[in-house]
């Protein structure tokens, strides 16, 4: 399954990118925030309200990204595009594709790699972060995440923990501009089952879960140093359910998983580039097999959009 999910997410990425060209005039730099590890424009582990690429009002525009995350003991490439129509809706596309590294082969899996492709809309519901930024009104959009995890060694594991291998999050952002002071805050809640983003799985019966949503908040904050340096830091609330039902598979908190975080800074040289660098605590990843390491490192991501 996860070469079809692959080939299908480079074809219809070539597409978006193709689109990109229709749009030429854009937005202030940094405004439509960078692509996330989803594909969703915001910060590089959330989304925000903003619609991404350089259009604005009638304007169709496009982007792609590439972004890679290095813990101590896992690696992350994600590759991506999106499109914005209208400065009011967005469509995204992601590839993700997770290396287990060490905790492969602790698993007797050398060379696992955990795949997903994730499709998204967003649509800007009320407010312009821009032309309200001298007022309260935030920009307020709500969007949709489905998440398509590819077959894998892991496939059984997940059948007894009795979780799926796809899931839809939904989200509510809300960004204000505040261009007097250079400074931007957001705040996101999002519905989902998806266990450490949905690369273990979505929801876990095993132990007496309940495969229900639950909600998780995200908080972003980013101060523009210049019109085109950004400094910032993201907080992610992440969903723990997967470590009862490792308890009810004789794991004790093996499965356990923590709150995301980072600190960023994101550079602009011109309109169609933007580079990001990030240091990242996405907490413990399956301690059971990393000896209850915090997952430290690096981010790094660049974009390009029209």
């Amino acid at each position: 399954m996860t070469r079809p999910l692959s080939i299908t997410a480079v074809a219809a990425a070539t597409a978006l990118i193709c689109l990109s060209a229709q749009a030429d005039t854009g937005k202030l730099l940094l405004t439509g925030g960078v692509s996330t590890i989803e594909g969703a424009a915001g910060g590089g582990i959330t989304p925000w309200a903003v619609i991404g690429t350089n259009a604005t009002d009638d304007e169709i525009g496009g982007s792609a990204f590439f972004s890679n995350v290095g813990t101590r003991d896992y690696g992350l490439n994600v590759y991506g595009a999106a499109i914005g129509i209208n400065d009011r809706f967005e469509l995204s596309i992601a590839q993700q594709d997770f290396n287990t590294r060490d905790t492969g082969r602790a698993l007797n899996l050398p060379g696992l790699h955990l795949k997903q492709t994730i499709i998204g809309g967003k649509v800007r519901v009320f407010g312009d972060a821009v032309l309200d930024s001298d007022n309260l009104m935030p920009q307020i959009a709500v969007g949709f995440q489905h998440k398509q995890l590819g077959s894998t060694g892991l496939d059984g594991t997940l059948n007894t923990l009795g979780a799926k291998r796809s899931g839809t999050d939904f989200y509510v952002s809300a960004t204000k501009l505040l261009l007097g002071q250079s400074l931007l805050l957001n705040g996101t809640l999002r519905a989902t089952k998806a266990n450490q983003n949905g690369l273990l799985g979505f929801g876990a019966t095993l132990g007496g879960n309940e495969n229900k949503y639950s909600l998780q908040p995200e908080f972003s904050i980013a101060y523009l140093l210049s019109k085109n340096v950004a400094i910032g830091a993201e907080y992610r609330f992440m969903r723990n359910k997967l470590e009862t039902a490792g308890r009810g598979a004789g794991l004790g908190n093996g499965l356990r998983a923590e709150d995301w975080k980072d600190i960023f800074i994101a550079w602009a040289p011109n309109k169609n580039v933007s580079l990001t660098l990030a240091y990242v605590d996405l907490g413990v990843i399956v301690p059971a097999t990393s000896g209850n390491r915090k997952q430290t490192g690096y981010y790094v991501s660049a974009q390009v959009a029209f």
